[in-house]
């Protein structure tokens, strides 16, 4: 097993010790307090300029599926965004997810849908068999899971379940999200949030003292340089690392033109333009790794 320093440790006991009580997921209840009580997903990335992540999400994703249609496993799925316009596209969605209310969400939202299922699921422990997806998306588990080992079981056990030539898609967040937040925002000159960033540059791992806060919650925030390394040590090919929203997220002033049809796509193609150049990838607050089994 491969521990969060990156040195080789002892082998892992296997995805089953995720279980928790019942077989349910395990995960952090600072993370299930989140989104079960305190943050609506759903709204951030649906609205005002969050829209963009939804937005070239959804084109860096359609560039890169097999010719469809495509059956696709949606890991960490939340209520269905995704799952929503990938539906739509004609593809067949299973989501799973650890958080009941976005289960719940997704399955009252989508369930009437043909080609749609909606479960209580684990990144690290899938319940598919081996070779079934066209693509997986890992979009939301690599954040929260703070330790490398466990991200890269996450990888691997998304690779196991993907076709061979499969792509598995997984999102991350900057190692500098925080830094530029409280730039953008002001929270900088609150000293609680510069400790914040100050760990978050330091070794990646972001812990929000004050959950009444809207700084988020317990995460892991990579530099774009580690993301291969994970993919590749849970032994699949890294194809591209590319910026989803780019600078655009932190301009204040872009929000109030996000609603005007002709300049949100000044402001798409703005992010487009800069996906792939490397020196500008950690600007913005989130990057999708392809990868391919």
């Amino acid at each position: 097993m491969i521990t969060d320093n990156g040195e080789e440790g002892p082998a892992s006991a296997g995805p089953s010790s995720y279980a928790g009580p019942m077989g349910e997921p395990s995960i952090d209840p600072t993370i299930m307090d989140h989104y079960e009580n305190r943050y609506d997903e759903d709204r951030r990335i649906r609205s005002g300029i969050g829209e963009l992540e939804l937005v070239r999400t959804r084109e860096i994703v359609r560039r890169h599926l097999p010719d469809g249609p495509c059956r696709i496993l949606d890991v960490g799925g939340g209520t269905g965004v995704h799952s929503e316009w990938l539906l739509d596209d004609g593809h067949t969605v299973d989501l799973i997810d650890p958080v009941p209310r976005h289960v719940a969400a997704a399955t009252d939202r989508l369930s009437a849908r043909p080609r749609f299922t909606a479960e209580i699921g684990e990144a690290r422990e899938l319940a598919a068999a081996a070779d079934t997806y066209d693509a997986v998306l890992l979009f939301g588990p690599l954040y929260h899971l703070t330790d490398r080992a466990d991200r890269i079981v996450a990888w691997s056990e998304a690779g196991r379940v993907a076709r061979p030539g499969g792509i598995v898609v997984g999102a991350v967040i900057s190692r500098f999200a925080s830094l530029l937040s409280g730039l953008s925002g002001g929270a900088i000159f609150d000293d609680a949030f510069r400790s914040i960033i100050d760990r978050d540059l330091t070794d990646g791992q972001h812990r929000n003292p004050d959950p009444d806060t809207d700084w988020f919650t317990t995460a892991y925030f990579h530099h774009p340089d580690e993301v291969a390394p994970e993919v590749e040590a849970a032994g699949l090919a890294m194809h591209a690392l590319l910026g989803v929203e780019g600078i655009s997220f932190w301009v204040e002033h872009l929000e109030r033109s996000w609603d005007d049809p002709a300049r949100r796509e000044v402001i798409v193609e703005a992010a487009r333009r800069i996906e792939d150049e490397a020196t500008l990838l950690g600007l913005g607050p989130h990057l999708l790794a392809v990868a391919t089994t």
